[in-house]
């Protein structure tokens, strides 16, 4: 057993946590459990998913994971599951446990990957000192946000907006603005701010005056709208693109798009 919990670590997940501790070590195939995500920050509350990571023997790998469902069901009353291709991750095992309702994210990983990382997770539990040597063996970093990506992206991002919000198609039109909100206005914010760049996550604590500035990015259902928050999307970006002084702009196609959203917003 840990000598000690994240003191913001809720009742219930410390519960859960206390069982999986029982039951995994009696599986030969499991070397070690580690925690991620909002417990390495002491960062939880109720609403908190539980982020475990299942360390497994590298030749039994393949069996763990067909047998990911029945391993989970031994740690409490499991209610639900499905894995994670949706995020590129198919060993990653998202279940909903009960009751209390617990959303807990299963990772069954290899020894031989434990090293390929994105955070450093606490161990839990391991079998011996092999699950810690491996996690020496390398040094999670989270992916940063590429400006120079984005940039070469982000203005035919806005033209399509424009031109879907030209055609009437305004649900289509939402989804981008959406898209841009989540994967590069508060990537880059959260990133400023010194945060995990991860999506639109805690940004309202991270930054409250460009969480409520992003708010005027969230549409109505009309044209007129959709191209209001298409605009104070372009102004947000620019904003932060201030930043990285050294980049390389495409002004040619920012000005073409600037112009175009204006000749969208003269015909409706």
């Amino acid at each position: 057993m840990p000598t000690h919990y994240p003191k913001t670590l809720p009742e219930a997940h410390r519960a859960f946590i206390d069982v999986a501790l029982r039951v995994l070590p009696e599986d030969s195939r499991i070397l070690g459990l580690a925690a991620a995500g909002s417990y390495l920050t002491d960062n939880m509350d109720e609403f908190s998913d539980l982020d475990l990571v299942v360390i497994t023997e590298p030749g039994k790998q393949d069996e763990v994971l067909r047998d990911r469902v029945a391993i989970a069901r031994e740690l409490g009353t499991y209610l639900a599951g499905f894995t994670g291709e949706h995020v590129g991750e198919p060993r990653v095992l998202i279940t909903l446990y009960g009751s209390p309702l617990i959303h807990v994210d299963l990772k069954f990983v290899s020894l031989a990957d434990a090293h390929v990382r994105v955070e450093e997770p606490a161990v839990l539990w391991q079998r011996d000192e092999r699950v810690s040597g491996a996690l020496s063996q390398g040094r999670g970093v989270y992916p940063q946000p590429d400006i120079a990506w984005i940039d070469e992206r982000f203005w035919i991002w806005m033209h399509y907006g424009a031109s879907k919000i030209g055609r009437g198609e305004i649900f289509e039109a939402i989804d981008m603005i959406n898209y841009v909100r989540s994967n590069v206005l508060g990537p880059l914010a959260l990133r400023r701010a010194g945060a995990r760049p991860q999506g639109v996550r805690r940004l309202e604590t991270a930054d409250p005056d460009f969480a409520a500035a992003l708010r005027e990015t969230v549409p109505s259902c009309t044209k007129a709208d959709c191209l209001r928050a298409l605009h104070v999307s372009v102004d947000l970006y620019r904003q932060l693109r201030a930043d990285y002084a050294n980049l390389k702009r495409h002004e040619g196609v920012e000005q073409e798009v600037l112009a175009y959203m204006q000749k969208i917003g003269i015909g409706m």
